[in-house]
């Protein structure tokens, strides 16, 4: 690397609009991750979810900042193994040289803040991609403090070691496009250390609940998938031919592994879901992450079929492994990336891109995919090892997890609030556009009132308070409760199967006179099926 500083005239505008352009969407996904986890946990979870993946935003821009830039891209010290100091909160930036990596030719010519910005969306959302696998476990300051520590000591050497020119994988011949093994790769080691520190939920993952908000993942999903082309194709620093082959890339590859997971889910689950199929689809992007810029269209729709079968086979791996992995971050992303990176060494190809080598099925024989496999040895345990070391540190001294009791109303202990407020039902207008009146009619002493129980289906319950005070009645109360059924019903995600035994009612609360407690029965009976049970009890008023 030289050490001349780009000058205003030799930069080009339309690389770096694009990267640019590209951090912005990389960025982006943080957000999307956090409502794809928030969507899947308890609705009494949905806030800690959000914050624990958004925090990163706050805490890692600072430590990129100030250590992290420095420490992955600053001149290396060390064999390639990391990088001095100099470039301490950009100090010393007008001196850094441009980046020409090992992912790009010696013509980028983009502004190193440019590069400083982009590099620093990957390193935000990379640890946030383990608190799916720890969902409802994590203490909010322990998990700042991880993530500011695990940033520094384990993203940026990582990143140093596959991603600057002297970086000693780097240096040997490994590859990696866009993060298959500085991101996903050691993400998932992460995961896996946090797993064996803070163990399993005390609620049995058969007995788990279920994803609260189906529709708040499929948001999450598809900012992901928008944000990836950032991600992938914004990798090569340059708007050009091998920027537009990552994105076409990347959108084959999750295509084609929605396709393939929704079959395998079809045959196996007997219900082909939209839940699986976004799954799917972001295990095939997290696959071709690696392989997006060395690869061709026909060999990235492979590598996006062989995710769909990997990626889905892959969701035993927590029973094997014995850990409690509650939303599949092994199986999605650990493995995609870990077989993404394995896909370069078999896929790669020199003519798609020049500074790319040529794998075993381009003639290339077995020494890239030797080089893949070092390279993921030696990320997978050097992120595992420190994880279980700041980990437990942290767990023993201010502590990382919650308590047992507190897994399933985290929104109220840790952010005092809950992600849903339901308020009143509104009146509803009548024929002449007057409102029927929801206030209670005063109690009147002396009368015999009966109080009317009934049990009515969520779906049927809306208005029942107004039918019934008009029909009569002096008091009306609704609230959500959870009947046992008959018999259990077993639900499968993501092939676990969840066991469910209650299933969501209302209960009414009505206290009525006994002149009026025949035309209320009558309301509630008009309800149909929507009315579950009734029982009416006689009670004396004051």
């Amino acid at each position: 690397m030289t050490s001349t500083t780009l000058s205003q005239d030799v930069i080009n505008s339309g690389d770096t609009a694009w990267v640019l352009v590209c951090a912005a969407l990389v960025l982006f996904m943080t957000p999307g991750l956090a409502f794809f986890y928030a969507g899947m946990v308890s609705k009494r979870n949905t806030l800690v979810m959000l914050q624990q993946n958004l925090i990163g935003l706050g805490i890692i821009s600072l430590t990129w900042f100030a250590f992290g830039y420095s420490i992955a891209f600053g001149n290396d010290r060390g064999n390639g193994v990391i990088a001095d100091l100099g470039f301490v909160a950009l100090t010393n930036i007008d001196d850094a040289p441009k980046p020409d990596l090992h992912v790009v030719t010696e013509t980028v010519a983009i502004p190193t803040l440019a590069f400083f910005a982009y590099q620093l969306m990957f390193a935000i959302i990379t640890p946030a991609l383990a608190t799916g696998a720890v969902a409802n476990r994590l203490k909010a300051f322990g998990w700042a403090v991880f993530i500011a520590i695990w940033s520094v000591i384990v993203y940026a050497p990582v990143a140093h070691w596959l991603w600057a020119p002297a970086g000693w994988l780097t240096k040997m011949g490994a590859q990696d496009w866009a993060g298959g093994m500085v991101v996903h790769a050691s993400a998932g080691a992460a995961a896996l250390g946090l797993l064996i520190v803070l163990g399993r939920r005390k609620v049995r993952p058969n007995r788990a609940p279920l994803p609260h908000s189906v529709p708040l993942v499929i948001v999450g999903a598809g900012i992901l998938w928008f944000g990836w082309f950032g991600f992938n194709a914004g990798d090569g620093l340059q708007a050009n031919g091998v920027a537009a082959q990552a994105l076409v890339n990347t959108q084959l590859a999750g295509a084609t592994a929605m396709l393939v997971w929704l079959v395998f889910e079809r045959y196996r689950e007997g219900h082909s879901t939209v839940l699986g199929a976004v799954t799917g689809a972001v295990a095939g992007l997290a696959t071709i992450t690696p392989a997006a810029g060395y690869v061709s269209s026909w060999a990235a729709v492979v590598i996006g079929a062989l995710a769909g079968v990997v990626c889905y086979l892959a969701l035993g791996l927590k029973r094997l492994l014995h850990v409690d992995d509650a939303l599949d971050v092994l199986a999605v992303h650990f493995v995609g990336g870990v077989f993404g990176t394995l896909c370069v060494g078999f896929f790669g190809e020199e003519a798609i891109n020049s500074i790319g080598r040529d794998g075993l099925f381009h003639g290339g024989g077995l020494t890239l995919l030797g080089y893949q496999v070092v390279a993921l040895a030696s990320v997978i345990a050097y992120a595992l090892v420190l994880t279980l070391v700041i980990a437990f540190a942290i767990e023993k001294t201010i502590g990382l997890r919650v308590s047992a009791e507190e897994e399933e109303h985290l929104d109220l202990s840790q952010q005092g609030m809950s992600a849903y407020q339901e308020g009143p039902t509104p009146p509803d207008p009548t024929a002449d556009g007057a409102t029927v009146s929801g206030a209670p009619k005063p109690l009147e002493p002396g009368n015999t009132l009966y109080l009317v129980t009934a049990v009515l289906d969520s779906a049927g319950a809306a208005g029942v308070e107004r039918e019934v005070l008009a029909a009569g009645a002096r008091r009306a109360m609704l609230s959500e409760v959870s009947v046992t059924t008959a018999s259990s019903v077993d639900q499968m995600v993501r092939g676990q199967k969840r066991t469910v035994d209650v299933t969501p009612r209302v209960r009414a609360e009505i206290l009525t006179p006994a002149e009026s407690l025949t035309n209320v029965r009558s309301a509630l009976s008009a309800l149909g099926d929507d009315l579950v049970e009734m029982t009416v009890v006689p009670v004396e008023s004051g």
